[in-house]
């Protein structure tokens, strides 16, 4: 992974970062697509991560479907740290 931002570290580790932000964010999207189960401890612990990582878009769109919102809702914090992790990471790189 180093080799993409030419070897500096600290784009490595912001680039990363970025990366299992937006994963844990997708996880919790599908586990609650596929009704994961609540009560396992894994889909527990990214329900909480996620909620965490979403907190400032939690309910920022309210459209009638359950499953709407939730990709929207978790969807677009992924995006947006991916986005500027990316950007981040990139200038980072170039300095």
């Amino acid at each position: 992974m180093s080799r993409r931002y030419g070897g500096n570290p600290a784009a490595t580790v912001i680039l990363i970062v970025a990366d299992i932000a937006a994963l844990i964010l997708i996880l919790w999207i599908a586990f609650y697509l596929f009704k994961a189960n609540p009560a396992n401890n894994l889909v527990d612990w990214v329900h909480d991560s996620a909620n965490w990582l979403a907190g400032w878009s939690r309910d920022l769109f309210t459209v009638d479907s359950a499953n709407w919102r939730t990709v929207l809702n978790f969807g677009l914090p992924a995006v947006v740290y991916l986005l500027i992790g990316h950007a981040v990471a990139g200038r980072v790189n170039h300095s």
